[in-house]
């Protein structure tokens, strides 16, 4: 069935290497992410996870003394040529981190901040952009007489959602989350993984997550990283009851991590 079906790539990963300093994070790391669905990326930590999601948006060139081989290409265009502007890649591809990290100003100006900074001033068009970025988070009925309201008097969870909206307001094409839900409680938990499944109808979605539970729940496709390595990487229901590699069962299988 998944053959009928036509379904772009994303971005395209081809022999990626990665070191931090002399040690090696990323070994030879070779795949493709579809458009559309929500890809997790599983593994014990330390594996790499995290340092992946941050290729595909290049903040890891953010860290000390690291050293990047191999090619990421995005929408077929390789991120890592360096006539390609880093703010163009973050336009398209927003990111939600472990931690929610709303900025010390208003729910309004949380999600009007993004747009404001691309030149949109008009009030009208501010308060559209609010009220549909927030509605898609699955936050306007809780904070829509609250807007001038500090951000960081919500609760965690809808913290971690307005950060979503805050992300949405960009209209980014791909979401980077990193273990978004990993800080939050199960009611708060439940309520991302809805709105995950909501937002890949429009976007497409790349999230680690330590909790296999979450990623068989919500994913199309997923990837074993362990020790810097692609272990394995196929449909979700796959990965999780007929895994081709021993080291995938026995992570699977709670032998390690």
């Amino acid at each position: 069935m998944e053959q009928a079906i036509a379904v772009k790539e994303v971005y395209s990963i081809e022999d990626l290497n990665l070191w931090y300093d002399k040690k090696q994070a990323l070994k030879s790391i070779q795949l493709t992410l579809l458009e559309k669905q929500v890809t997790a990326i599983i593994g014990p930590s330390g594996c790499g996870k995290s340092t992946f999601l941050k290729t595909l948006n290049r903040m890891v060139e953010l860290e000390p003394k690291v050293r990047i081989e191999g090619s990421v290409r995005y929408r077929g265009t390789g991120i890592y040529d360096r006539t390609y502007p880093v703010e163009k890649l973050r336009d398209s591809v927003g990111m939600v981190f472990q931690k929610a990290n709303p900025f010390p100003k208003t729910i309004y100006n949380n999600i009007a901040y993004g747009p404001r900074l691309r030149g949109i001033k008009n009030r009208r068009v501010l308060n559209e952009i609010v009220e549909k970025s927030l509605k898609q988070a699955a936050l306007w009925e809780e904070v829509k007489d609250i807007l001038h309201k500090e951000a960081l008097s919500l609760s965690g969870g809808q913290q971690q959602r307005l950060c979503i909206a805050r992300c949405l307001a960009i209209q980014p094409d791909v979401i980077l989350m990193d273990e978004p839900t990993s800080a939050l409680d199960p009611i708060s938990t439940l309520k991302i993984e809805e709105l995950i499944e909501e937002l890949k109808q429009s976007y497409s979605i790349i999230m680690v997550t330590h909790n296999m539970e979450q990623a068989q729940r919500i994913s199309d496709r997923t990837a074993f990283f362990l020790e810097g390595e692609l272990v394995e990487y196929r449909l979700t229901e796959q990965v999780f009851t007929s895994p081709v590699d021993k080291r995938t069962e026995d992570y699977i299988m709670g032998k390690f991590g």
